[in-house]
């Protein structure tokens, strides 16, 4: 297990050396998109319309914010991540037609998604669930918003982070991944819990 401090937006090389259990900080552009900003960039992308920003140049962040505003400008109140298995139907086919190198979220992804990582070269970053205000501290400043009239937590906001982090690299580009690994632990020790139990 290493420790990777990563400057975004990251190079595919980059990506490519991380591994399922590395501790990464990233510092850059964060992206938040959930179900509805996905879904919208899908059909710009489909139609043929140039998106407001380029997914490539930051970290996809699941992530439905809290923001405050104040003058001219939004503050973070808080960013922890939303379970990313509500994007596992839709991260695929923006993988392969928008883009996206660093994926930021709780809970890990499907083995589609996985698939699509090692095929793009991707990797999926899990953020502690419940320290919303911590994801918020390492923000340094918002730098935009984009689909506002999605409402606040399906908005995209460009989010400029500075050594955002712990991240645990849960799924890398080599299709290693965590997740999996927990499951079929789980699935060994329910099996041996049953024949314990003499339920098998």
């Amino acid at each position: 297990m290493a420790e990777v401090h990563l400057k975004l937006p990251a190079s595919e090389e980059d990506v490519r050396k991380l591994r399922a259990g590395d501790i990464a900080y990233v510092t850059g552009l964060l992206f938040t998109a959930r179900d509805e900003a996905h879904l919208r960039a899908l059909e710009w992308n489909h139609e043929g319309k140039e998106l407001p920003v380029k997914f490539t140049e930051g970290a996809l962040y699941h992530c439905g914010p809290i923001m405050k505003k104040e003058g001219e400008g939004w503050k973070v109140v808080a960013a922890g991540p939303t379970t990313s298995s509500r994007m596992n139907s839709l991260e695929p086919q923006f993988l392969e037609k928008i883009g996206a190198r660093l994926i930021i979220g709780k809970g890990g992804m499907n083995k589609g998604v996985g698939d699509a990582m090692k095929k793009f070269g991707a990797a999926y970053l899990a953020f502690t669930g419940g320290a919303a205000v911590l994801a918020a501290q390492r923000v340094r400043a918002v730098r935009g918003v984009h689909w506002l009239d999605l409402g606040m937590p399906e908005a995209v906001w460009v989010l400029d982070a500075e050594e955002f982090g712990p991240l645990t690299v849960g799924m890398d580009a080599s299709g290693g991944s965590l997740f999996e690994e927990v499951a079929k632990q789980i699935e060994k020790n329910t099996v041996e819990a049953r024949k314990r139990l003499g339920l098998s």
